[in-house]
């Protein structure tokens, strides 16, 4: 199968979009998407893109992709974080996940960075086990903290309460 691994473009967003969307279903979570076309397109391209993108491509259609942003650690320094590497379904075990992924690892290593994360659902076996094959370290014992919209505004909320 011959494919070809690129730096995305705004033009890809709605394709990258649908990805995201399988993901979602995939993850057992149809309705958390909020992200729009618009922003994808917004974000991640201009002066100062939030993100980085790669996509596969197989016959012109878009099969896979890679979202990637840089972080920085205390301890190490510059670091990549991995937000969604996506195959579409059919396509699963074709190769493009192995090509995007060393996409990114050449990527950043390129920029110099210290380490790539990323966060893998502790039931996606698949999934973890395509990261050990790679030579990732899954980490065990951690857990992703987040504050939600909501949970931002109510965190805010609590200071504005709190100088009153």
């Amino acid at each position: 199968m011959d494919f070809k691994i690129r730096k995305a473009v705004p033009q890809d967003m709605p394709r990258v979009l649908e990805l995201i969307t399988e993901l979602a279903v995939f993850e057992e979570e149809p309705d958390a998407v909020e992200i729009t076309i618009s922003d994808l397109q917004t974000d991640g391209f201009g002066k100062h893109p939030a993100f980085n993108c790669f996509v596969a491509e197989v016959e012109g259609r878009i099969e896979g992709i890679a979202l990637f942003y840089g972080r920085y650690s205390t301890w190490k320094g510059k670091v990549l974080h991995l937000e969604d590497l996506i195959v579409s379904q059919k396509m699963r075990g074709s190769g493009l996940g192995t090509a995007l992924l060393d996409e990114v690892v050449l990527h950043g290593h390129k920029f110099g960075v210290k380490r790539i994360c990323w966060e893998v659902l502790d039931w996606n076996e698949p999934a973890i086990e395509f990261y050990q094959k790679k030579g990732a370290d899954v980490k065990r014992d951690w857990d992703v903290v987040h504050l939600n919209e909501i949970g931002i505004k109510n965190y805010i909320a609590k200071l504005e309460d709190a100088r009153i």
